[in-house]
């Protein structure tokens, strides 16, 4: 069976794939097109040969009637037992839809993406437009990330897409990563793609598409968030604690696993350089010199933090699973603590998009301005309450 073609210069490569177990190794020069191999591109030629292609109709064989209708054996009924409780209220109550909103990007052009679990879209953060959607084969998104040609990087939880944000259409996708499962997306400064999964780091180059070099051995296996120090250097939030890995070669420099709480769930770089972490039932603030933990905030612990963003006056917005903080970053003291969300499980924070303070919830997107006495749903992503 045909599995797909390669194509370098002029010649071009069929590839066949027989029902026995094979194992097909091959050279990638680029983006390929075997989506259940590596990265696929879409091509007009492609979408033009699928649009072209008729199937002749199937004929529906002749059923016999009898052979649909049910025949049970003549048996007494069952003994009487006590019935289950009712749930049917239960059932009702199931959510139809997922109004999680676990990912935000604001990109160079001022829009802002909202990575949810019904999709991908581009909005105006100035008047809350929709102006696009992406369709996804799948829309449990777990990062999101723009490389330095503007090229809008996606990780699902069954690999990752590329996608033109000019077109919102997906233009590559699938790679050989670790794990299909993508946690965390960064770019460096370089410009070169680092994904985090449940399974260890992949270095990408955006441009060709091709993994670069993985880190399979991660201490603490999962890349659950990134950031980039001062230097340039790459820290990842793992299973167990923080890892500095030179970007430069892929090596580890340094590994901090003695804190507080074991899981690091997300990352920020304060604008002194410092590392701020956010864990299950705790937020740090470390020395990336010497890995030192400089102080626990005091308000955030026995607290899940779920999300460390800064804003443009240097106060920090924290998100948990129990509320939206903000502080001071030198004193930990609380400056707000924001009301009217749609739901106190924060997932994901975007400030200064638009003159906004972008938020993702369990139960929806919502934006705030400052003076602004509580957060305002927006309500094409979120439940409305009647």
């Amino acid at each position: 069976m045909v599995m797909g073609t390669v194509s370098k210069g002029n010649v071009t490569v069929v590839l066949f794939r027989k029902r026995t177990n094979l194992l097909l190794s091959s050279i990638f020069l680029g983006l390929i097109a075997l989506p259940s191999i590596g990265f696929v591109t879409m091509t007009n030629a492609a979408r033009a040969d699928k649009i072209g292609t008729s199937v002749p109709p199937q004929q529906t064989p002749d059923i016999d009637s009898s052979e649909l209708t049910p025949s049970y054996p003549a048996v007494p009924p069952p003994a009487r037992v006590d019935p289950l409780p009712d749930e049917r209220g239960v059932q009702e109550r199931v959510v139809e839809v997922d109004y999680r909103v676990n990912n935000l990007l604001g990109d160079f052009a001022g829009n802002l993406w909202v990575g949810s679990w019904r999709g991908l879209s581009r909005i105006d953060p100035n008047t809350g437009r929709i102006l696009s959607r992406v369709s996804l084969p799948n829309v449990a998104i777990g990062a999101l990330a723009q490389d330095k040609v503007g090229r809008l990087w996606v990780g699902t939880y069954e690999g990752l897409k590329r996608v033109d944000p000019r077109t919102s259409e997906i233009t590559a996708q699938n790679l050989f990563l670790p794990s299909k499962r993508v946690l965390s997306l960064l770019v460096d400064k370089r410009g070169y793609l680092w994904a985090g999964t449940d399974n260890g780091l992949a270095l990408i180059s955006p441009d060709q598409g091709l993994i670069m070099t993985t880190l399979k051995n991660l201490p603490g296996v999962s890349a659950n968030a990134m950031t980039l120090d001062a230097e340039g250097q790459l820290w990842i939030g793992t299973l167990d604690g923080l890892v500095r890995v030179n970007t430069a070669n892929a090596l580890i420099m340094k590994r901090i696993n003695e804190l507080p709480g074991t899981t690091v769930q997300t990352l920020a770089i304060s604008p002194e350089g410092l590392i701020w972490a956010g864990m299950p039932n705790n937020l740090l603030v470390i020395n990336p010199q010497t890995g030192a933990v400089l102080r626990s905030v005091t308000r955030l612990r026995g607290r899940n933090v779920t999300a460390v963003r800064f804003a443009q006056d240097g106060s920090v917005w924290v998100g948990t699973h129990n509320g939206l903080l903000r502080l001071n970053p030198h004193t930990g003291a609380v400056l707000d603590e924001v009301a009217g969300l749609p739901s106190s499980r924060v997932l994901s924070l975007a400030p200064n998009v638009g003159n906004k303070l972008w938020v993702g919830t369990s139960e929806g997107l919502a934006w705030l301005m400052p003076k602004m006495e509580k957060a305002q749903p927006h309500l094409a992503f979120s439940r409305v309450v009647k």
